[in-house]
């Protein structure tokens, strides 16, 4: 299913937080949302998602304008993970993959064997069978993000949007979801910050900037060291591992200047004999 916006916009506060953006996902590709801190991805993410309306432009799933899909529709076929999942419940792990199923039950309907058997398998796919019966609040953060993607995968839907799925997660567990994610031939939209990543599992990349699009292609296009630069003020080295093969990062240093410098190396300017930081008195 593709999923498309055309000069999405949400502002807040008086703060336009993303402007004007244009973006197309479409099935079996993987599209990565990259860029800094404060870019504006986690906010694209939730107006893809639909849980913020968007100030202006236009949504659509295979050319059906946002508008024209139902609340419960909408949820047996967008399917959303956010960075961060939390409950004041008391709940076990098997619960919070199994509100993955709610969209497709009737009201008032209890689980029915073929729900604990899509419970089954996506616990199986992310590795997490054996926390079922665990209740939620003792897992780790990387737990709860392996649990949070198990209950995706049960949604059954057909587009996925992930904001910073491999946060918490060790190396191993961040290849092992990316792999799973990719192998499902969805529809996928993906935000990510480690730029290897990004290389290695997109087949295209939107860098975002200020709340704008900046850069938009397949990685190895996109993703040069001029273009790191400019948007994350890093200096890196890309290297071609292999011959037509994603590119690799390696990260030389900051462009951000140390506290008390400026970002030619020299000292902040202040009055003389004043240091950065007073340890008599201030805390």
């Amino acid at each position: 299913m593709r999923l498309e916006a055309k000069g999405v916009g949400w502002s807040a506060g008086g703060s336009v937080i993303i402007d004007g953006i244009d973006v197309t996902a479409v099935p079996g590709h993987v599209l990565g949302l990259l860029g800094p801190n404060g870019a504006g991805k986690s906010t694209l993410m939730n107006v893809l998602a639909r849980l913020v309306e968007p100030d202006r432009g236009e949504l659509s799933l295979d050319g059906r304008d946002y508008s024209q899909w139902g609340r419960r529709e909408m949820a047996r076929t967008l399917v959303a993970v956010q960075q961060q999942a939390t409950t004041d419940q008391d709940v076990l792990v098997e619960d919070v993959i199994d509100l993955g199923r709610i969209p497709h039950r009737s009201h008032w309907a209890g689980v029915s064997g073929h729900d604990r058997r899509v419970v089954r398998r996506a616990a199986r796919a992310t590795r997490v069978e054996h926390l079922l019966e665990r209740h939620w609040w003792t897992l780790s953060g990387g737990e709860q993000q392996r649990v949070q993607i198990a209950r995706a995968f049960a949604q059954e839907g057909r587009i996925m949007l992930l904001d910073e799925p491999t946060n918490h997660l060790d190396i191993a567990h961040q290849l092992d979801v990316l792999d799973r994610v990719r192998a499902t031939g969805l529809t996928v939209v993906v935000a990510l910050h480690d730029l290897n990543l990004a290389a290695a599992y997109c087949d295209e990349v939107l860098v975002l900037e200020g709340g704008r699009a900046v850069h938009y292609g397949p990685p190895a296009q996109v993703l040069t060291a001029e273009v790191v630069r400019e948007v994350y003020k890093v200096e890196v080295r890309v290297l071609h591992p292999e011959p037509g093969g994603p590119p690799l990062f390696q990260y030389l240093r900051s462009g951000i200047a140390p506290a008390g410098e400026s970002a030619s190396g020299g000292e902040t300017p202040g009055e003389e004999g004043e240091n950065s930081w007073d340890t008599a008195g201030r805390s």
